[in-house]
Formats: C-alpha cells, sequence, structure tokens
C-alpha cells in the first residue's frame, strides 16, 4: 500500500511539473540565461553574440536580448534589438549595451527569433564593469553551445524569458549545428508553419466591395488580437471565476461567436432566432449565471473552433453582397446592416478589454499533493 501510494503521489507531482511547462503555440521564441546581479553603484554591460539567419520571409528576424529586473519589480534596462533586426546570412557579431544599478536584481540575457526560416546563434559573452570602471568578462556557461542537447533543452540555457518559466513553442525546433562562427557547433532554431498574417491594413480583401472589405479586415482584426490573448491558456485559466458577478473567459469567447451569430440571422436572413437556435446560443448570449454555469470545463480550442467557424460564415456571406446592401437598413430597426456589423466589431473590442482584465487577475494554480496518511 506504501509503495502504492508514493507512485500516485510522484505521477501528480510529474504531471503538475509537465504541464506548468508545456510547450505553447507563437510566431517568435527565445531563450535565456539569468544571474542573480547586487551592486552598491551604477554599472554598465554589454552582452555580445554571433547571429546569422535564413529565410526567405521578409517578416523573419533574429536578435540578441537583455532585460535588468529591479527588486521593485519596476521595468529596467531592456533591449531585444526590435529597431535593428538581424537578417543577414552571414555570420556577424551584435552587442547590446545596458546598466544595472543599486535597484537591479537580476540580469537577463539570450537570443530570439521570428517567423519561418532558420536562426543560427554562437559565441556569447558578457562582460560587466569592475570597480576600476573596465568591463572584464563573465563566465557564461555553454556560451558557444558545444554541449549537446538533452531532450530538446538547451544545456544551461532556458527557453523563454523569465526564470523558471519555460516557454517552448511549438513552431520552433532546436538542434546543434556544424556552421560556427566559433568552435565546432552553434545553436539553430528553426520555425516551421507559422502563418504570415498582413497587419496594419484596413480592406482591400479580395472578393469583397471596399466598405465590406475594410468591414472584415477590422473584424479578423479583433478576432486575431482575442485569439492571441487566450490561444496559449490552460482549462485552470479560462474556467477561472473572478467573482460571482465575473464571466469565466471560455464563456466569453463563447458570448462573442453567440452575438456574432445573432447578427448573421438579422442582417443576412432579416429575422431572429428560432427556438432551436436561441436553445444552442441564449446562454452564452446572455451570459448572467446560466453562462456561467453553462460554458465550463473545455479546453480553449472547443471555444476557437466554434468562434472561428461562426467568423468563416460571416465572411462567406459578406462576400456575396455589395456596399449598397451595407447601407440598408435593417427590416423592423433603426440600423443599417453597416451599423450591425461595427457594432459587431466593437463588441470584441470591448470583450477583449475584458479578457486582459480577468487574465491578469487569474492567481497560480495551486500544486495537487496527495496527503500521506499510512497506518502500519
Amino acid at each position: 500500500m506504501r509503495k502504492l501510494i508514493n507512485v500516485l503521489f510522484w505521477c501528480i507531482v510529474v504531471s503538475t511539473q509537465v504541464k506548468g511547462q508545456g510547450a505553447i503555440s507563437n510566431d517568435w521564441v527565445a531563450f535565456r540565461q539569468t544571474i542573480d546581479i547586487q551592486t552598491k553603484a551604477k554599472k554598465k554591460f554589454k552582452v555580445v553574440a554571433s547571429v546569422k539567419v535564413e529565410s526567405n520571409e521578409p517578416k523573419a528576424w533574429a536578435g540578441i536580448w537583455s532585460r535588468v529586473d529591479n527588486k521593485t519589480d519596476e521595468a529596467g534596462f531592456f533591449d531585444n534589438m526590435g529597431d535593428r533586426p538581424i537578417k543577414s546570412n552571414s555570420w556577424q557579431s551584435y552587442t547590446i549595451e545596458g546598466t544595472i544599478d543599486e535597484n537591479s536584481k537580476a540580469l537577463n540575457f539570450g537570443g530570439l527569433c521570428s517567423y519561418n526560416g532558420k536562426f543560427y546563434f554562437d559565441k556569447f559573452e558578457l562582460f560587466i564593469e569592475n570597480a576600476k570602471g573596465v568591463l572584464e568578462p563573465y563566465t557564461i556557461m555553454n556560451a558557444g553551445f558545444e554541449m549537446p542537447l538533452k531532450n530538446g533543452e538547451i544545456q544551461k540555457w532556458e527557453f523563454g524569458i523569465e526564470k523558471g518559466k519555460v516557454r517552448k513553442v511549438k513552431e520552433y525546433s532546436a538542434k546543434l549545428d556544424k556552421s560556427a562562427a566559433a568552435g565546432n557547433t552553434s545553436l539553430l532554431l528553426e520555425g516551421t508553419g507559422i502563418v504570415v498574417k498582413e497587419t496594419g491594413k484596413i480592406g482591400n480583401i479580395e472578393g469583397a466591395s471596399p466598405q465590406i472589405g475594410a468591414m472584415i479586415s477590422m473584424l479578423e482584426d479583433l478576432k486575431d488580437r482575442v485569439e492571441r490573448t487566450v490561444k496559449n491558456m490552460n482549462q485552470y485559466e479560462i474556467d477561472y471565476l473572478h467573482d460571482e458577478k465575473a464571466n469565466r473567459i471560455g464563456s466569453l469567447i463563447m458570448h462573442l461567436a453567440a452575438a456574432e451569430k445573432y447578427y448573421q440571422v438579422l442582417t443576412f436572413e432579416n429575422r431572429d432566432f428560432t427556438p432551436e437556435e436561441k436553445a444552442k446560443w441564449g446562454t452564452a448570449l446572455d451570459l448572467d449565471k446560466g453562462g456561467r454555469d453553462e460554458w465550463k470545463g473545455h479546453e480553449i480550442k472547443y471555444y476557437l473552433d466554434i468562434y472561428n467557424e461562426v467568423r468563416n460564415k460571416t465572411i462567406e456571406e459578406l462576400k456575396k453582397r455589395d456596399d449598397a446592401w451595407f447601407n440598408q437598413q435593417v427590416m423592423k430597426e433603426e440600423v443599417t446592416n453597416h451599423y450591425c456589423w461595427f457594432h459587431v466589431m466593437e463588441h470584441q473590442s470591448s470583450h477583449l478589454g475584458q479578457i486582459l482584465f480577468l487574465k491578469k487577475r487569474i492567481p497560480p494554480q495551486k500544486e495537487v499533493l496527495l496527503e500521506q496518511k499510512i497506518k502500519n
């Protein structure tokens, strides 16, 4: 009996650890080392590394990065080379220079890359100013990536941007490569399968009239923001209820889908929900206690699949219509079709703000430990 309980205990602990370190989906990845910093005076530091990029994708880039964490949790020095992205396909050395002071507690440094391509990193160096004002070398473990990977992990480095929070990304694989700036091997991060969406533009949607194209692009931009916010949340997070008057994040995604479904039948078919549709969508549309009780217990993919299915229907139907229809008045309403879909767009924006508010207030999930009470 004692042996069985011990096995169950370790299974629970291991499953909790693995869940906390699960891979996420993202269009960029970062790796880092963190060192504790304590100083009584302001000091300079410098991070140097060799990097090269092989990609045919215009948006693909790499960089080295550094961040200083302060004792008060206020923002310290930060630079990720976002203003000078690395795109060269030949080895070059790059430098970040910053400062630490008496308020600093940790220095983070490493590399990052974004979108599809092959991104190579090698020969990391760190220099910290000494009492004589000279930048002297600080020893970095596995600075040249000569140590073999272990189960896809980079020895002495961690994926992610925060200490203790390993964030591997599904779209990126890591391996050692014989192309090296120094030594025998370099670190190669390869990004594949990342869909690059055009952003920063309104309209010009293929198959759509001008005004409808503009609306589709705004609807899609906001849905993308909602998806980016929630797509890597676990079931505990999307089911978390902030208080008795709040809504769960999963139910809010269902609410967005239900509201959009309602405006589909209103504008495309000039009618209200049928009893069957109301039974299917009503609690999500109204939320309140019914929505809190019903919409829980699913992974985030469940909600996003429904949301995307509804959106695909919206785009399909909008493309069948023109700007003249867009400006027609909705039957029995004192608004136009254009105004209805403007409301769907701003409705997403409103609930995105609510989702962001709730997400920041989710407490850490408590570890489940099996209490051992054994009688011999």
